[in-house]
């Protein structure tokens, strides 16, 4: 029989705690076991507000899990997507005058600039570490240069940064569930990779997910995790518009949404059928009026999200790639039409409309990243201090 592994994952989003179990066996065939999905308790607005909540919430389940496969894990892998993280980009260079690349060049910039944001951000603990550029004089490279020769090499890193108390919070809670922590994906990491494993040519790119009532905007590049922010509305805004202008209710107006196509070719003699009101009174309200409010608030929901945010001024420059991800309880593909002809406004653009990660795929792809690693993630190399017994020798044979 083959040797089985199995591992316990827990991905903690905005309003749920979703534990996986996944089994692989010596081969490394993978298959979820067990999946449990429970509503969120002492976490809100990216922080741990209630430390008992939280702990008791996980605690059960983790004891739940344990006694439906008779098994005690002593490990977890969580993927993050509710906390606040902070992105910091820094470059180091080493002066060749003509030699070789070596791997010492590489260790040095990378422990050099792990120090000094360590230095810099005192309350924060360093999450991932991309290797997101290289340069050999001032020439792009795809890969680690190691053995080429060259006079100047630059090497720049991508830092995700978690604030330390929120990391000591989670890893306290995970102590009193006598669970250590393997390792913290964050969720845009895992769903930035699968993008880039499953596109061809594509490893530079924006992801927009527009939910219910939030948002998020990161940007994968040279398949690194460059950047994230988040907003505080959703597509429910687009629904309130709607309400307001018109003073239909909201459940009329997911009813027109989901029953009626709603497209800027409508004329503007148009009107509502009268099947659509429930409890007041007809009223004549153009369907075309529908279609100009949603359009004119997700024209200014995109312009603060991509068109004309300034934190992305300088990464809009170096990717046109869109994947673009509308999740609404909504049946209808009416919001998801006009979303896609305001995003093709802009000629350079391109749009990739994609659904959102399976739970399986997230997890299968979770489970790739901390088996196998990922191509672009650097890991900090610490170099054991010499024994005074070894630094004699070396003195004394030099």
């Amino acid at each position: 029989m083959k040797n089985v592994s199995i591992k316990l994952y827990l991905e903690i989003n905005n309003s749920n705690l979703n534990f996986l179990v996944g089994e692989n066996d010596e081969e490394n065939n993978f298959k979820i076991k067990f999946k449990l999905k429970t509503s969120l308790t002492g976490i809100k607005n990216d922080e741990v507000f209630d430390f008992q909540k939280a702990l008791n919430i996980i605690k059960e389940n983790v004891y739940l899990i344990e006694k439906e496969l008779n098994y005690t894990f002593k490990e977890i892998i969580i993927i993050l997507d509710n906390f606040n993280l902070s992105f910091i980009n820094f470059a180091g260079y080493k002066k060749l005058n003509g030699s070789q690349v070596s791997k010492d060049n590489v260790t040095y910039i990378l422990n050099s600039l792990k120090s000094h944001v360590n230095k810099i951000e005192t309350k924060k603990k360093i999450l991932h570490i991309f290797n997101s550029k290289f340069d050999l004089d001032k020439k792009k490279i795809e890969n680690l240069p190691i053995g080429l020769f060259g006079d100047f090499y630059s090497h720049e890193l991508s830092f995700v940064l978690i604030d330390s108390n929120d990391y000591k919070n989670l890893e306290t809670i995970f102590d009193k569930c006598n669970l250590k922590i393997e390792k913290i994906l964050l969720r845009s990491f895992v769903k930035g990779a699968y993008l880039s494993q499953n596109n061809i040519n594509k490893e530079t790119f924006f992801h927009i997910e527009i939910n219910e009532e939030d948002s998020k905007i990161f940007y994968f590049e040279n398949s690194s995790l460059k950047y994230e922010q988040k907003f505080v509305f959703g597509n429910n805004i687009i629904l309130k518009d709607i309400s307001k202008v018109t003073s239909l209710k909201i459940d009329e107006v997911k009813n027109i949404l989901n029953k009626m196509e709603i497209t800027n070719n409508l004329s503007d003699d148009e009107l509502i059928e009268k099947e659509f009101f429930h409890d007041d009174h007809y009223r004549k309200i153009r369907k075309k009026l529908i279609y100009e409010v949603a359009s004119a608030r997700i024209k200014e929901i995109l312009e603060i999200i991509i068109f004309k945010n300034i934190n992305l001024k300088h990464l809009n420059e170096n990717s046109k790639i869109v994947f673009f991800e509308l999740n609404s309880q909504l049946n209808s593909d009416n919001l998801k039409v006009i979303f896609e002809n305001i995003f093709l406004l802009d000629k350079k653009m391109e749009l990739n409309v994609s659904k959102g990660l399976s739970m399986e795929n997230n997890i299968m792809t979770a489970y790739k990243l901390v088996h196998f690693g990922w191509k672009k993630e650097a890991i900090p190399v610490t170099k054991a201090k010499k024994s005074l017994i070894r630094r004699l020798f070396e003195v004394i044979f030099r």
